[in-house]
């Protein structure tokens, strides 16, 4: 019996051995999943870190780009709107220039001293009087009435081939394109 007893108690040890080995195994193996899932986890977290990392500053440039554009499309707007209001208002003060007897006159002497040979100024009715009067002495030089000139005058020469225009809108833009690279340099 004792010998059974002995044999129980070999076969109940060699199986708690067997029962603790195989439970160290399994523990040992769920030990390495859970490792390997930490791992996975973390470097998933660490992915998805450098992934908001890089969006954020995705973001922010494009930010900046969109602020810097904003600015660039303000100045152009700002110099567009100044620019027309300075334009408006140089067409005024031509328009008025023009409108003053002296100031004509001046032009016309002007233009008469630069032109040599026979023309013809085009205008308005109401400075053909004036016209007239200054071309008294010199028939070289005709006056025609022609209301569309609107404010100033036209000097046509060679039978109408050349022309130069001292009309307000066209005094306007010639002094506007002057005047413009400068403008931009006071804007910037």
């Amino acid at each position: 019996m004792e010998d059974l007893q002995s044999l129980l108690e070999k076969i109940n040890r060699e199986g708690v051995e067997k029962a603790e080995a195989k439970a160290k195994e399994i523990l040992s193996q769920a030990q390495e999943k859970a490792d390997a899932i930490v791992k996975a986890a973390r470097e998933e977290a660490l992915k998805i870190r450098n992934d908001a990392k890089d969006d954020a500053s995705d973001y922010v440039k494009r930010a900046e780009e969109t602020i810097s554009q904003a600015s660039r499309d303000t100045v152009l707007n700002v110099e567009k709107a100044l620019s027309a209001k300075l334009e408006k208002l140089l067409v005024a003060n031509v328009e008025k220039a023009l409108a003053d007897e002296e100031c004509v006159t001046q032009l016309v002497k002007r233009a008469i001293e630069e032109i040599s040979g026979k023309g013809e100024f085009v205008c308005g009715e109401k400075l053909a009087k004036t016209l007239v009067a200054l071309l008294a002495e010199n028939p070289s030089f005709t006056v025609t009435i022609d209301e569309s000139i609107g404010s100033g005058f036209t000097v046509r020469l060679d039978a109408g081939r050349l022309e130069h225009s001292y009309r307000g809108e066209v005094l306007s833009l010639e002094l506007a394109k002057r005047l413009r690279p400068e403008l931009a340099k006071l804007i910037k």
